[in-house]
């Protein structure tokens, strides 16, 4: 990276930098400042198979007033109740952001609170999975120094590229990263200077087409030099498919399916279904997170998925 790359002109993720805590669980923070990327979903995706795995999985929801992850483990726990079934359950804190007038007490009001969160959950959690806002909020950014990892969901279009860099409409070429990838960035190089943990940054094309566009393999390509200019590795995210949007009223995943949670009122379980799942487990394993092993082949659920569970009475 040269030297011209210049920090955020505004407040930035950089000069928040959170305390380092020895001995901690992983923090893996699912940020960027665009909604509708599928944090949410992914986020409580990525704690199942974690639990599933044997860990011990702590989520906060720093976009508590709109709380999706809030009110999808909600669900989730609804559905326990309600059909008498065994699924992993994180734990789980909302954060709200302050209400206080003043900003500078507004901001030490939200660390506070995002401390009192975080400090007892990388002290219980093997793994601590932060769903972030859509947009650029203090909270947000003191969240992102704590991160271990760093996810960045990325709708496969032009539209959601522009939170990461400016793309020359004729050439295709990047003229600059974004504030957003300045301010990534900057916080990364302040670690290594301080001699802390690498932040390790994953930006995911979220909502893949099947097909062969002629957007996706541009798309592919400007993300690709983005990556060599900017620091960051690339992973397969979760095609569009309606069932992640089903599975929400129920607060339920793909990988609770295969164990008979789509049994009690859940939707049955099909060969899609079991794609889909795969592709939770391969973004997991892409992760390269600390004592989780690769993805295996969802073979033998291909068999059961050919039968699917009876339907709710």
């Amino acid at each position: 990276m040269s030297e011209a790359f210049q920090p955020a002109p505004n407040p930035s993720i950089a000069q928040t930098q959170a305390p380092r805590i020895e001995g901690r669980g992983h923090v893996l923070v699912i940020g960027n400042e665009k909604g509708g990327s599928g944090k949410s979903t992914t986020a409580l995706h990525i704690a199942v198979s974690l639990m599933r795995d044997g860990a011990r999985v702590a989520t906060l929801d720093l976009d508590a007033r709109q709380g999706t992850l809030s009110r999808y483990i909600e669900n989730r726990a609804a559905y326990v109740k309600k059909n008498g079934v065994e699924l992993p359950m994180p734990l789980h804190t909302p954060v709200m952001i302050s209400t206080l007038n003043d900003r500078r007490e507004a901001e030490a009001d939200e660390r506070a609170r995002l401390a009192a969160a975080l400090e007892p959950a990388v002290g219980a959690a093997d793994f601590v999975i932060v769903d972030t806002p859509g947009s650029d909020t203090h909270l947000s950014r003191l969240a992102h120094t704590w991160a271990d990892t760093l996810l960045t969901p990325l709708n496969d279009s032009f539209i959601d590229l522009d939170l990461l860099a400016r793309v020359d409409p004729d050439t295709l070429k990047i003229v600059r990263p974004s504030i957003y990838a300045e301010a990534v960035w900057k916080q990364r190089q302040i670690r290594a200077i301080e001699g802390g943990r690498p932040v390790d940054w994953i930006v995911m094309r979220n909502r893949l087409s099947s097909l062969a566009a002629r957007n996706k393999r541009d798309m592919g390509n400007v993300i690709e030099a983005l990556a060599k200019r900017i620091g960051f590795r690339v992973a397969a995210g979760l095609s569009e498919r309606v069932i992640y949007k089903e599975l929400f009223l129920s607060g339920l995943t793909l990988l609770d399916l295969k164990r008979g949670g789509g049994g009690s009122g859940g939707p049955s379980l099909t060969l899609s279904h079991v794609a889909a799942r795969q592709e939770v487990r391969d973004l997991v394993a892409s992760l390269n997170l600390p004592g989780v092993a690769p993805a295996e082949v969802d073979a033998p659920a291909i068999e059961e998925a050919t039968e699917a569970p009876p339907p709710a009475e």
